[in-house]
């Protein structure tokens, strides 16, 4: 009983911990100095819907999954230290995924660093000048939803989640998202607390080998990792030293760059 308490109150401490690293790491670092924000926020991800506890269990949840199905993509991001394929979710994210496959095609990402990695939290990456402050999408204000120059709308369901190996969209607020992507390494258990009627239970079965929950509803959840974990566990247990800011330890002394990108799945957006 007291080891069973003392892990609940350290999930809870995490779970504190990564929740303002979440709030002032994320927002802060991806495309910093953009604060304009989308006047038309009827499609935005802040919107909450109301789902019942018998639809939530009916829920697809493709993360679950390592099968790639015939509704989803899956790239391989070759890097310094290994491989890390990962599936993603067109269905469920067709702006994010159509972003980083055409990106990804065109060597955007080719010799781009991760320039932030946090240890039991995650790994950042996607931003040409390696710093936070910059990279842009493909769409350039073509998202007719949100105005010109702001990035394109977070794209939020309930069929994804920030589980382990989760590859979601680092933004600077909702709908300003770029080019910048983090993949989730906590591997802590953090199921304690999830509310059954928010979550599907499968899913507060998955938080148990870790993830980051405070980070769901906030973030555009795009892919998941099938294999490679090991390499983004490596990538996020290197040596690190203060940012440029001061306020976290998260600079790699020693950063890991992505080789390439290789396709090795499409997705046709015109069917």
């Amino acid at each position: 009983m007291e080891n069973k308490k003392k892990n609940n109150n350290l999930g809870i401490i995490i779970g504190a911990i990564v929740a303002l690293i979440a709030i002032f790491g994320l927002v802060y670092f991806a495309n910093k100095g953009e604060k304009k924000e989308s006047t038309k926020s009827a499609e935005s991800s802040s919107t909450k819907t109301t789902t019942s506890k018998e639809d939530l269990e009916k829920v697809d949840l493709p993360q679950l999954s390592d099968k790639v199905s015939d509704d989803e993509a899956e790239v391989k991001m070759i890097t310094e230290e290994g491989d890390i394929t990962i599936k993603l979710f067109p269905k469920y994210a067709p702006l994010a995924v159509e972003n980083f496959l055409t990106h990804s095609k065109k060597g955007y990402y080719n010799g781009v660093e991760f320039f932030r990695v946090v240890k039991d939290f995650m790994i950042q990456g996607g931003d040409p000048k390696n710093s936070g402050t910059g990279g842009e999408s493909i769409w350039n204000g073509k998202d007719a939803s949100i105005d010109p120059g702001t990035g394109f709308r977070n794209e939020v369901s309930n069929h994804l989640f920030h589980l382990r190996g989760a590859l979601s969209m680092a933004n600077a607020g909702a709908d300003t998202n770029g080019s910048q992507f983090f993949i989730v390494q906590n591997p802590k258990d953090m199921s304690d607390g999830l509310l059954y009627d928010e979550f599907p239970t499968k899913i507060i079965d998955a938080y148990k080998n870790g993830g980051v929950p405070s980070l769901d509803k906030n973030y555009s959840v795009f892919g998941q990792v099938v294999s490679g974990m090991d390499v983004v566990d490596k990538i996020a247990n290197g040596e690190t030293t203060a940012n440029s800011s001061g306020n976290e330890k998260s600079k790699p002394v020693n950063p890991v760059k992505i080789k390439s990108i290789e396709v090795i799945k499409d997705y046709d957006f015109k069917k």
